[in-house]
């Protein structure tokens, strides 16, 4: 039975070390993970701005920031950790930082206002018919008779809508839904989305690397500790004479 734990902590040992190993080959390809996305944030020199106090400020303003922020977290609740947010490091490179860039982005995007020029053939109804009136956010205007050889350009305000909220039936709507949301608009977005990506699968290398070292210490510790258990046990088992024994074998070498 000795032997047999003997073998099984040696097994154990093994086993530990071959975690190790795969352990330390997981980090190099963590740290090379890392060392990329920190490449590609600093290329890309997008940096968060802080007031003197280390608050978030946009533009300006905190009120800004706040409401930013309220939108990530509130609204496409994504859990911002505190610890990724760091004054002293503006440099967007966390997983926190890249969805708040986003949102950024996003917000200025849904909540600015923005100049739609329609002409005449687009001030038209779902059967063709010229519309008199225009349905423009939450404003009705009327629509001039005649249209202007150049277009009529309205101010539109984007009143928070995404790519998906707007009406295409509605000429005003329509015609915005492209200017609002540009290519480069949807680019960023990808962009940044790729980075939040990224940074949170390293995290997450990062923690099955601690777990599959773990694994691998507590093996070898396992290991260790029944080879260690097994040896003492042998040795305690060795038969002992006793008195009656001791006696005979002293009158033998007598």
């Amino acid at each position: 039975m000795a032997q047999r734990l003997r073998l099984v902590g040696i097994m154990l040992m093994v086993f530990g070390l071959v975690f190790l190993i795969g352990s330390g080959v997981a980090f190099k390809m963590y740290q090379d993970g890392r060392h990329s996305l920190q490449s590609f944030s600093e290329v890309q020199g997008v940096e968060l701005s802080y007031n003197e106090d280390g608050q978030l400020v946009d533009r300006g303003t905190t009120e800004e920031a706040d409401a930013i922020m309220t939108m990530l977290e509130d609204e496409w609740g994504y859990p911002v950790s505190g610890m990724e947010m760091d004054a002293d490091d503006p440099l967007v490179n966390t997983a926190s930082e890249y969805m708040f860039q986003m949102a950024t982005v996003v917000h200025h995007v849904i909540n600015g206002t923005t100049e739609v020029t329609l002409t005449e053939d687009q001030l038209v109804d779902a059967e063709g018919n010229a519309l008199t009136e225009l349905q423009v956010g939450d404003e009705t205007l009327q629509v001039p008779d005649p249209v202007p050889a150049e277009g009529w350009t309205v101010e539109y305000p984007n009143g928070g809508k995404y790519w998906n909220d707007f009406d295409r039936t509605n000429p005003a709507d329509a015609a915005a839904r492209g200017d609002i949301w540009t290519g480069t608009v949807h680019g960023l977005v990808g962009e940044l989305g790729v980075g939040t990506v990224t940074a949170s699968a390293l995290k997450l290398a990062l923690g099955l690397t601690a777990l599959i070292a773990g694994l691998g210490v507590i093996n070898i510790l396992t290991g260790a500790g029944l080879f260690w258990a097994a040896g003492a046990a042998r040795r305690d088992d060795r038969p002992v004479a006793d008195a009656d024994d001791r006696r005979v074998l002293a009158d033998q070498t007598a």
